[in-house]
C-alpha cells in the first residue's frame, strides 16, 4: 500500500465532563499526519457560523486495532490562529510542566472503570444486586469476575504500541478494573492516559461493552471509581522531607484541586468507601483514608513518591497534573 490510515483523537468541548472524538484520515506512506481539522459546531468548540478547529498532533503510535503501517494520532485542539482553543487543557500544562522542568516530575496515574453491557454494570444479575463488594477485589473465577475479555486485550493493545501501562486489576467492585499509566513525565502521562481511555472504549465496541468513568457509576454501598495520581520530584526521589512537604503543599490549595478533580467528586469522596470526605484534607502513612497517602515503603526508605487520592475517575490528566505540578513545585520553588 502507499498509504495508511492515521485515527485522530482530541478531546471535544463538551461540559462539565468532555468526551474522546475521532476519526481516520488516509496519509501518502512516508508522510506524518499532518495538522488537520474539524468541524467544531458538533463539538461544543465552535458556532456554526464559524466552525472550523484544527487538530494538532502531539504524540503519535501505531494503531494496534488496524495494525500494519496505521497510526493513532493525539490531538490538541487550536483555534485557526494556531493558539490554543479554550478547551485545550493540555496547553496550560505543558506551560506549567516547562516553568518547573528542573524538578524532573514523574507520574503514575491508576484509571478505574466500570464495565456495562446496557444499562447494568458487566456481569449483574438482571434484577437486584451481586453479593457485597469484598470478595471481587484482584478476583479469579468467573463468578467474581466480568470482563476480563476485554480487560486482557486492551492490556495487550497498550503494550504493543509502546504505551507506559504498568499493571491492571480487578477492583472492589464486581465489573470494576483498574489499569495503570507511568511512571513518565508529566505530558506524557496525560497523553498516554488519554490514548488508553480511547482504546479501551474502542475496543469495548467490539465486545457489545462500554466502559464507563463515571465517579459513582452504582448508588449505596459500592466503591466509587477513581484516578489516584502517584508522583515525585528529583528531590523527593532523594529525600523524605520533600515527600512530606510535598503532602502539606497540596493541603494549602485543597479546595481549588478539589473544584478541578472531576464532575460530582462530592458522590464519591464522602468519607465511606476508603475515601476521606471531600470537604477535608488529611495525608498519612499507608493511610487509604486520607486525601494523600504516603506509601508504607516511603516512610521506611526515607524517599520515594506520595498518592494523591482525590482525582475523579473522570478527571482531565492534564488539569490534574497540572494543578500537582504548579502547587508542589510552587511551594518547594518559593522557600
Amino acid at each position: 500500500m502507499n498509504s495508511y490510515r492515521a485515527e485522530y483523537i482530541w478531546i471535544d468541548g463538551q461540559q462539565p465532563t468532555a468526551k474522546l472524538r475521532c476519526k481516520a484520515k488516509v496519509v501518502p506512506m512516508g508522510e506524518e499526519p499532518p495538522v488537520w481539522g474539524f468541524d467544531g459546531s458538533s463539538t461544543e468548540q465552535a458556532p456554526g457560523f464559524n466552525s472550523d478547529c484544527v487538530l494538532n498532533p502531539v504524540f503519535v503510535c501505531p494503531d494496534p486495532i488496524r495494525g500494519g503501517d496505521n497510526k493513532l494520532v493525539m490531538c490538541e485542539v487550536l483555534l485557526t490562529d494556531m493558539t490554543p482553543h479554550p478547551s485545550n487543557t493540555r496547553a496550560a500544562c505543558a506551560e506549567v510542566a516547562e516553568k518547573y522542568a528542573a524538578f524532573e516530575m514523574w507520574f503514575g496515574i491508576e484509571q478505574e472503570y466500570t464495565l456495562f453491557q446496557g444499562p447494568r454494570p458487566l456481569g449483574w444479575p438482571p434484577y437486584g444486586f451481586p453479593a457485597p463488594q469484598g470478595g471481587y477485589y484482584c478476583g479469579v473465577g468467573a463468578d467474581e469476575v466480568f470482563g476480563r475479555e476485554l480487560v486482557e486485550r486492551h492490556l495487550d493493545a497498550c503494550m504493543k504500541i509502546g504505551l507506559s501501562i504498568s499493571g491492571i486489576n480487578a477492583e472492589v467492585m464486581p465489573a470494576q478494573w483498574e489499569f495503570q499509566i507511568g511512571p513518565v513525565g508529566t505530558l506524557q502521562v496525560s497523553d498516554q492516559l488519554w490514548v488508553a481511555r480511547w482504546l479501551l472504549y474502542r475496543l469495548g465496541e467490539d465486545l457489545g461493552i462500554s466502559a464507563t468513568l463515571d465517579p459513582k457509576p452504582v448508588r449505596g454501598d459500592w466503591n466509587g471509581a477513581g484516578a489516584h495520581c502517584n508522583f515525585s520530584t528529583k528531590y523527593m526521589r532523594e529525600d523524605y522531607d520533600a515527600c512530606v512537604a510535598a503532602a502539606e503543599a497540596l493541603g494549602t490549595k485543597a479546595d481549588l484541586h478539589i473544584a478541578n478533580y472531576g464532575h460530582r467528586i462530592e458522590e464519591r469522596l464522602t468519607g465511606q468507601h476508603e475515601t476521606l470526605s471531600y470537604k477535608e484534607f488529611r495525608y498519612g502513612v499507608s493511610d487509604r483514608g486520607a486525601s494523600v497517602r504516603i506509601p508504607w515503603q516511603v516512610a521506611r526508605d526515607r524517599k520515594g513518591y506520595i498518592e494523591d487520592r482525590r482525582p475523579n475517575a473522570n478527571s482531565d490528566p492534564y488539569v490534574v497534573t497540572r494543578l500537582v505540578v504548579d502547587t508542589v513545585c510552587g511551594a518547594a520553588s518559593a522557600k
